[in-house]
């Protein structure tokens, strides 16, 4: 009726305008926002491929939908990241989504694409959404399938995975022989795939190059390693900042296993490289036996999330293939600890067992501290220890130092750490100055407080301290 009635109207062109708008007008697509009570009463599975590229940063288009208006942004020559969340308890969409979207964005030029399997992940029954993972692998793999015949390549295909859906990652990795370029999973879930052979779960064979965030081992996150290189910030137990008890809420449950996302998602912003340290042991890595970085070359110590495939040839060369990094974060976002190794040599003629608190003001006047709170250090005459010093920020250049020693102990003698040596140097650069101090004594619980100056002849100075204490200079 509207149409004759344009035609007798002569106003064909002016009706016609909201139909033209309807045809073409672009849809921004969401994420599935479900809740409690569909939580309850579970959900069948439904996956939404939500696609972000640079084109359409703030719109997303659903690539389950056959129009021209999503695909047209879905250029299979450039490298595609897939986004895979895990188990939703109460439906409502994962916090982190927009910030992970954007600051990928703002690194290259990607097809992001947001898997989106909220209808089947949201139920209060954990192994009903555990069960569903494999079909989301299947429906991922038909639609990879389909970028192939385009002319896409595994090669630029990488898979980031969170809790269940890093299983789901590796799921399509095993569909594709392992030749898909990446995987990271970021706290694989524990339950249900704990103790599992590598068929029913994530395994470093699933890609080229598989990294692994462990946050929450002792919860809700896998207590192995599965990667090619398996990163425990903080142990992958307790993260600083999370909740202590239950009284918190559901925040006790989820912040341990949420960190590693918001880890990752730290990595995205370079002036945060979070500096890890491959050792047998959180340990081990506490008391210094893991500070040299030396056998990666230029490389240096391996760094998490987004760009820890720069160590991929080191790693994947490596027999086994497979390396444990350990490392402490801040407690607040963007989360960096600085590193800084904290030479000693000591001249005590019976060993110390203690502890060092550091406190460094730069030259702008900003004062950070590091108490060093590994287990007890042994100093032993005339060897060097080396201590990792960890700061909550970085400084320029060091004006004052101070330092104390102490035992721990409440009761008994006051004891003295006499100190031939002490080395500040960084971790990632070293080429950066390093500042000493030579022959002092440190007394117990007393703050020492001393100008740093570059380290001169220092080759020397350890050379001739190890032979022979009193050949060294003051």
């Amino acid at each position: 009726m509207l149409l004759k009635l344009c035609l007798r109207l002569y106003i064909l062109p002016l009706c016609l305008i909201p139909w033209v708008k309807a045809d073409t007008e672009e849809t921004c697509h969401e994420f599935t926002d479900l809740g409690i009570h569909d939580s309850v009463v579970g959900t069948d599975l439904k996956v939404q491929l939500l696609i972000y590229t640079r084109e359409n940063a703030n719109c997303a288009g659903d690539l389950n939908r056959e129009n021209a208006t999503a695909f047209r942004y879905l250029d299979v020559t450039r490298k595609t990241i897939f986004i895979t969340h895990g188990y939703r308890p109460t439906g409502s969409p994962p916090v982190w989504l927009d910030e992970i979207v954007q600051k990928l964005l703002a690194i290259g030029d990607f097809n992001v694409i947001l898997v989106d399997w909220n209808r089947g992940a949201t139920t209060v029954i954990y192994h009903n959404a555990a069960g569903k993972t494999r079909k989301v692998a299947d429906i991922l793999k038909n639609f990879i399938d389909g970028m192939l015949d385009k002319g896409g390549s595994l090669d630029l295909i990488y898979m980031i995975g969170v809790s269940l859906g890093a299983h789901i990652s590796g799921f399509v990795g095993k569909m594709y022989n392992g030749s898909i370029n990446r995987i990271t999973g970021l706290d694989p879930a524990g339950p249900l795939f704990n103790g599992k052979p590598p068929e029913d779960r994530l395994h470093y064979t699933d890609a080229h190059f598989v990294d692994v965030i462990h946050s929450d081992t002792d919860g809700l996150g896998y207590n192995e390693s599965l990667g090619n290189i398996d990163f425990y910030p903080n142990g992958g137990t307790d993260q600083p900042g999370c909740p202590k008890t239950i009284l918190s809420g559901s925040e006790y449950f989820k912040c341990d296993h949420q960190r590693s996302v918001f880890l990752y998602i730290a990595s995205l912003n370079e002036s945060c490289n979070v500096v890890t340290f491959p050792c047998e042991s959180y340990k081990d890595y506490r008391i210094g036996k893991c500070v040299d970085c030396m056998e990666y070359g230029n490389l240096g110590c391996p760094t998490l999330g987004f760009y820890a495939d720069k160590w991929k040839d080191y790693l994947v060369a490596k027999n086994p293939p497979v390396t444990k990094a350990y490392f402490d974060t801040a407690s607040v976002k963007p989360f960096c600890i600085f590193h800084y190794y904290l030479d000693f040599i000591t001249s005590n003629t019976d060993t110390r067992r203690g502890y060092i608190t550091i406190k460094v003001e730069s030259t702008s006047g900003n004062i950070t501290e590091s108490k060093l709170d590994q287990d007890a250090a042994v100093f032993e005459k005339n060897q060097e220890m080396t201590l990792l010093a960890k700061f909550d920020q970085e400084f320029e250049q060091i004006s004052r130092i101070f330092m104390t020693f102490s035992t721990g102990s409440v009761i008994g003698p006051k004891y003295k750490l006499r100190v031939l040596r002490m080395r500040i140097r960084s971790t990632t650069d070293p080429d950066r100055t390093s500042f000493c101090r030579y022959d002092f004594v440190l007394q117990e619980n007393v703050e020492t407080e001393f100008p740093p100056v570059p380290c001169e002849n220092s080759n020397f100075f350890s050379s001739c301290c190890s032979e022979d204490a009193l050949q060294c200079p003051a």
